[in-house]
């Protein structure tokens, strides 16, 4: 069997520009590239880290703008190194919380939720 991995997570959005300046500028995301679909109707925007072989984050306008908040993903996952820190630093922005704290597994992982910017859940997460 090849080696595989989780490649990039498609989201669908409504506004593209807004959630590219949400996820670059609140999230900390750089915007990779930016592409029209060959159907000439969709656009792409895929947005990482930095790291070549990183799962990217995919946001796709036009392929369907009339499901409700949930059925885009339910979540996705951000690593952070700092949990707390980063808890504090969106505090100081323009950022809805889900949780208002930040919850311990037993296995010592922790984490938040925020709504990015078309309702989607983002979760900040410590290992």
């Amino acid at each position: 069997m090849t080696k595989k991995r989780l490649d990039h997570i498609g989201l669908m959005v409504k506004d593209i520009e807004a959630a590219i300046t949400f996820y670059t500028e609140i999230i900390g995301f750089e915007l990779k590239a930016r592409v029209p679909h060959s159907n000439g109707v969709i656009e792409l925007a895929f947005l990482g880290f930095g790291h070549s072989d990183e799962t990217e984050l995919e946001l796709i306008k036009g392929y369907n703008d009339h499901l409700p908040s949930e059925g885009k993903v339910h979540h996705f996952a951000v690593s952070v190194e700092d949990i707390h820190a980063e808890f504090q630093r969106l505090k100081q922005l323009d950022v809805t919380f889900i949780d208002n704290e930040i919850t311990t597994l037993p296995n010592n992982y922790q984490y938040f939720f925020i709504s990015g910017p078309e309702g989607e859940w983002v979760e900040l997460f410590q290992r």
